[in-house]
């Protein structure tokens, strides 16, 4: 196979000028090979000569003489990186993996065990994907929060409303990364995510995705439970022999896949009680803030709408004075700001977008670096508790609404908000799931985190802009940019107590949806090399 990099062309470019170029490099007949795009990227630095760079495969005859003739840098022979799963290990398994939590994590780990043999189990406190979006919808329209099925916990995971990207900067030798993505390709999602830069897939998409993957794992002989909360597990020896569920059912295991989302602050503290070994960890908190998307396109693109290009996004860093970090996260142009609480009287925010991208404003979490040193309590579960003190300011700011307030204000340190629809000529309406209401926000963060904000935004409009717009939206407080906790696993992916694996985001070794869905393929390896499949053994 032979590897194209740096081949640009005009956005607007025809299929047929891509081959036309590829022929010209390689000296060849268009007839004569075939071509696979594997990366797309945008170079929009001349703003009016934007044009795509790509990286290319080619399959054609005589390669390595071909490769000898050209020498061209940018042409070069590339070797198979084809994913391959591993073959199972010796060791017997006594009863079928148990997974708990269907987010990308649980459900790849349980696809891939599931495809291997295994049977797994999968154990989701929350609601399927279909009926977890009414849920979600009643919350945001009557302020009903169901505690175990809400926008942070059910089929899916929190990645299932969000804006559903699926970029990772996570190091893929094995070819996971790929694998991932063929593999939502599969269940249903476009083919342009195999290569685009900044590939999404939007809630509306997520949720018949992972429908069809927990789909797919029934009619390979897994099993999928909805409301089924786990409470506790079963020690025996220093080994995990099963888990016991709200309802007081026990349940055997012959290993245990800790797949818990970043939110699971229960189950957290159950496993703590019961002796798995957990650190703190670092993470990030703050707010979101809303712009016009035209604003945001104008920076980046050079004009207000390219319909080729689709809304813009941004990433934005910062070190203050102090040495704190702060920098975007989960930036959602033409996305919504949403109301992400999994707890009564704490109120969290998130950001989702739909696959059309189309509400008008663009928002992201700006959010500070925080570590074990600010959060107030010692332990491995400090971090939930400062998390939880910021999520209860927030909930009081607007009596259980988010809290909404022009950076004018918060910039003027906490002035008293005024209505929203008299803030002024720069002010335009926010995109919320939820019910909203103006608010102080200054008030609910820290000295620390507020003042890096302060500081950070006005120096984020000299690269975009307008960023510092004084009708620009804040909302609060965005809390869950990842875990705060990190359980602790060996070399060979185990816990302290024997079958059990920590996996994915919850347990602090990814960081989105891609990344979490790698992990669980990780683990899903290290079973399967360990084990022999489940095939002969009955439910």
């Amino acid at each position: 196979m032979i590897r194209i990099t740096e081949l640009k062309l005009p956005i607007g470019h025809s299929d047929e000028e891509l081959r036309r170029k590829v022929a010209k490099m390689l000296r060849c007949r268009e007839e004569d090979f075939s071509c696979r795009i594997r990366r797309q990227s945008l170079d929009a630095r001349h703003k009016d000569d934007k044009r795509f760079v790509y990286t290319l495969d080619i399959s054609l005859p005589e390669e390595k003489k071909l490769i000898r003739k050209i020498r061209d840098p940018h042409i070069t022979l590339a070797a198979d990186d084809t994913y391959t799963f591993p073959g199972c290990g010796q060791k017997a398994l006594p009863e079928r993996p148990v997974i708990v939590g269907t987010g990308p994590a649980g459900l790849f780990c349980g696809w891939y065990l599931a495809r291997a043999g295994f049977r797994p189990l999968l154990l989701e406190r929350g609601e399927e994907a279909e009926k977890r979006q009414k849920t979600v919808e009643a919350f945001w329209q009557q302020g009903s929060l169901c505690p175990d099925s809400n926008v942070q916990f059910g089929e899916g995971g929190a990645g299932t409303f969000s804006d559903g990207k699926l970029n990772t900067l996570v190091k893929d030798p094995k070819g996971r990364n790929g694998e991932v993505l063929r593999r939502f390709v599969s269940a249903g999602a476009p083919e342009e995510i195999l290569y685009q830069q900044k590939p999404h897939l939007g809630t509306d998409v997520l949720i018949r995705l992972v429908t069809r993957l927990r789909q797919e794992i029934v009619d390979m002989g897994g099993e999928v439970r909805f409301g089924a909360k786990v409470s506790d597990l079963i020690l025996s020896g220093g080994e995990c022999r099963g888990v016991v569920l709200a309802d007081k059912e026990k349940i055997p295991c012959g290993v245990l896949i800790l797949a818990i989302g970043h939110s699971a602050r229960d189950t957290f503290s159950m496993l703590h009680e019961r002796g798995l070994h957990m650190e703190p960890k670092a993470f990030a908190v703050g707010l979101r803030m809303e712009h016009p998307q035209s604003l945001i396109n104008l920076s980046q693109y050079g004009e207000e709408e390219n319909p080729l290009l689709g809304p813009a996004s941004y990433k934005l860093t910062y070190t203050t004075k102090a040495g704190r970090g702060v920098y975007s996260f989960c930036m959602c142009p033409g996305g919504y700001v949403v109301n992400a609480s999994s707890e009564e009287g704490m109120l969290a925010v998130n950001g989702m977008s739909y696959q059309k991208r189309d509400s008008g404003n663009a928002n992201s979490a700006l959010v500070v670096t925080v570590s074990p040193e600010d959060f107030g309590e010692e332990g491995p579960l400090g971090g939930i508790a400062f998390q939880r003190r910021l999520e209860r300011a927030a909930y009081l700011a607007a009596k259980g609404k988010v809290p909404v307030q022009t950076w004018e204000d918060f910039s003027r340190q906490g002035k008293n908000p005024e209505p929203l629809h008299v803030l002024g000529k720069d002010a335009f309406s926010p995109r919320i799931k939820g019910a909203y209401e103006p608010a102080n926000l200054y008030g609910i963060l820290p000295d620390d985190i507020r003042e890096s904000l302060r500081e950070a935004i006005p120096v984020f409009a000299t690269h975009i802009p307008g960023f510092d717009m004084p009708g620009a939206l804040l909302s609060g407080v965005e809390s869950r940019t990842s875990s705060p906790v990190r359980i602790c696993r060996s070399e060979a992916l185990l816990s302290n107590i024997g079958n059990i694996y920590p996996c994915g985001e919850g347990a602090g070794y990814a960081g989105g949806i891609t990344s979490a869905a790698m992990d669980g393929l990780k683990v899903a390896e290290a079973i399967a090399q360990t084990y022999h499949a489940y095939n002969n053994i009955q439910k």
